[in-house]
């Protein structure tokens, strides 16, 4: 495992922006506990909590990541600290305005409120690319073996379509765009869909408990990048034990099989919510969508370990080499 000291040079912008959210977490939970005001009908330090440990998952991750290029370091270095920068400029917008108890997202009720979210809307524009980017860069390299090297790319791909899901939030509802005959609704855009922000909604999370939450499909996206990555080096360590995953061809294809499924997952929650339904209550269809994309992913799963890769696995290359000599 990484010293704190190791992993801190992986990037210093992204880790120092990462150990400044944890301590922003620590100011959250303490204004959780003494702050009783709600912003949209949550308390109003929940927000920048959230943000805080997801922004601390995504730039540790990011950080190792860039750590490991062999090909265009220096691009890469750039392409962290404008993450960095980005995840940083988000934050401070963020505790600016529960300061001033407002929403941060989708707030048009001042022209101050409506410049903090279009500024936000850029930063994660500009976020995104910089992703984007960074993801090219990996694709034209490999990184370890053929399993991490390809879980990486299919983790930043996943990444990428749920942060893509954030501008399907910023569209006007139907009920917003009356509004704009009237002078102008005090919030452009939703998490929800079918009814108002602010409703019932699962604990800590705030997920709509009543209708459609873009959120889920959004969160299951972002950190697919880590699951996948978690998934293939799982993998790895547990072939010590299973002589079947020493093939790298099979941990390759298990990794291949687990990333088209949290791919499925993920366009399954989005799907959903832009249904109108809650997470917590998938109707026949989605149930039967969701069974069948566990079948598939179970039966290629079964598949992968039964079917032989026609590779030696390493064991078997180091008592070839030995005979050799």
């Amino acid at each position: 495992m990484p010293t704190l000291r190791t992993s801190y040079s992986w990037h210093r912008p992204l880790m120092l922006t990462a150990y400044l959210c944890v301590a922003l977490l620590a100011v959250s939970a303490v204004g959780l506990a003494v702050d009783d005001r709600t912003v949209n009908g949550e308390a109003a330090w929940l927000k920048p909590a959230k943000f805080s440990v997801s922004i601390v998952i995504y730039n540790v991750t990011i950080a190792w990541l860039l750590s490991l290029l062999t090909r265009r370091p220096r691009a890469g270095w750039w392409l962290g600290t404008v993450i960095a920068v980005m995840g940083a400029g988000e934050m401070a917008l963020i505790i600016t305005q529960v300061a001033r108890g407002q929403m941060s997202h989708f707030n048009n009720t001042t022209p101050f409120d409506a410049v903090v979210y279009a500024v936000m809307g850029g930063m994660i524009t500009v976020l995104w690319v910089a992703t984007l980017v960074l993801g090219v860069i990996l694709v034209f390299q490999r990184i370890r073996e053929r399993s991490t090297t390809w879980a990486i790319r299919i983790g930043v791909g996943i990444a990428l379509l749920g942060m893509a899901v954030g501008p399907l939030m910023t569209a006007p509802t139907p009920a917003q765009v009356e509004e704009f005959a009237e002078g102008g609704p005090d919030a452009i855009g939703a998490h929800a869909v079918g009814l108002a922000d602010g409703g019932p909604g699962l604990p800590l999370v705030g997920w709509s408990t009543v209708g459609g939450d873009l959120r889920v499909g959004h969160f299951v996206g972002i950190h697919g990048l880590q699951v996948i990555i978690l998934f293939a080096l799982a993998l790895t360590v547990l072939a010590a034990r299973f002589p079947r995953l020493r093939d790298d061809g099979v941990r390759l294809r298990l990794t291949a099989v687990v990333g088209a499924a949290y791919t499925g997952l993920t366009v399954l929650t989005v799907w959903q919510a832009l249904r109108g339904q809650s997470v917590v209550a998938p109707d026949v269809l989605t149930l039967a969508v969701g069974g069948t994309l566990a079948a598939l992913t179970a039966l290629g799963l079964v598949w992968v370990v039964r079917v032989s890769s026609g590779q030696p696995d390493e064991e078997d290359e180091g008592a070839v080499e030995a005979r050799s000599a």
